[in-house]
């Protein structure tokens, strides 16, 4: 199965667990207060701010947490000032993975993040080296039983999805990343089930792992995860469904 899938299914399954102790919150106020520093808090005019907003939803996150959010991105209450980085190495077997992160001392961040690469297999690299692999799309993720493939295509493709691929037991939409919110809502306001979405990098080529190295691969994604200053990680692994159950 290709990276961003896998990795995808794993990852929201991984966040619903940290939203019980509320690691998931974390990642998503700091988003939610970068994008309405950076684009203003009104989520009408502030796409990103959109998708930051849905995310807290998804996570059940309460309305107040989200307004304060908001206000302490504009500057309308007190709040630490993160700044945005974005990492890019290679894990075991030559994979690409790019992490981007929030981080309030980047001095700190960098080397933290280079110590997790070398302990799993992978060194961080220079910037560039691995971006040009990925493409954001906006990622939704719906059950094939839940859903029929006519009814999604209507509520997706008008609402301006780009592409619906079968994957196993699910249906994968894309959209770009500005249309990924009205895909969305139209999903909703169709009363399809989302298993997960998110605004994610999919990698144009894939690189097969197995054994040791697939293992090793996926040991180095929890590990960047698991950092406070993490806020996602992409890589073009393509691993096997079976080597998830050794």
């Amino acid at each position: 199965m290709s990276g961003h899938s896998k990795w995808s299914t794993i990852k929201h399954k991984k966040a619903r667990e940290d939203a019980k102790r509320g690691k998931a919150f974390t990642k998503v106020i700091r988003e939610i207060s970068v994008s309405a520093r950076l684009g203003g808090g009104d989520a009408g005019v502030n796409p990103r701010l959109r998708t930051a907003i849905l995310a807290a939803k998804a996570v059940n996150m309460p309305s107040d947490n989200i307004k304060r959010a908001i206000l302490k991105g504009t500057g309308e209450l007190p709040g630490t000032q993160y700044e945005e980085i974005t990492f890019e190495g290679y894990g075991p077997g030559g994979v690409a993975v790019l992490v981007e992160t929030m981080t309030d001392n980047k001095n700190r961040t960098l080397p933290e993040i280079r110590h997790i690469f070398g302990k799993h297999g992978g060194n961080l690299g220079e910037n560039g080296c691995v971006a040009w692999i990925f493409n954001k799309k906006g990622f939704i993720v719906i059950n094939r039983s839940a859903v029929s493939e006519d009814a999604l295509m209507e509520a997706a493709l008008n609402a301006g999805a780009e592409d619906i691929v079968e994957e196993g037991d699910n249906f994968e939409v894309y959209t770009s990343p500005e249309d990924f919110a009205e895909v969305m809502k139209s999903l909703e306001n169709a009363a399809m089930p989302v298993e997960s979405s998110e605004i994610s990098m999919i990698p144009q080529t894939e690189v097969k792992l197995e054994g040791k190295k697939a293992r090793q691969a996926l040991r180095l994604m929890d590990a960047l995860e698991d950092h406070d200053d993490v806020q996602n990680v992409w890589a073009n692994f393509d691993i096997d469904e079976s080597e998830l159950e050794n």
